[in-house]
């Protein structure tokens, strides 16, 4: 079987947006709550949730981290030709 990785992510313009938003996560801040007010991709209506997805489903950068982060842990910012992102894998199978 082929691994998956379960996600969601927070989509932001700049570096700077990104970076203030770690830090409201790490000051304990909702992740989810956090995407559904800044995250510009569709996605953030539901948390920022991207459900379940193969390795490559993904833009490369994006994809790397899904696939070597700790699960739980919140990764970022992660530069896209889309944007800065926030990753959050919630599981993955291998």
């Amino acid at each position: 079987m082929a691994a998956t990785a379960h996600a969601r992510h927070i989509l932001v313009k700049t570096e700077a947006d990104c970076k203030d938003l770690m830090k409201q996560i790490e000051g304990g801040a909702d992740f989810g709550e956090l995407a559904k007010k800044h995250s510009s991709c569709p996605s953030g209506k539901s948390g920022g949730d991207l459900g379940s997805f193969g390795k490559g489903a993904m833009v490369p950068e994006f994809d790397k981290v899904c696939f070597s982060a700790d699960p739980m842990s919140v990764q970022g910012p992660v530069k896209t030709q889309f944007g800065y992102h926030l990753i959050q894998v919630i599981s993955r199978t291998a």
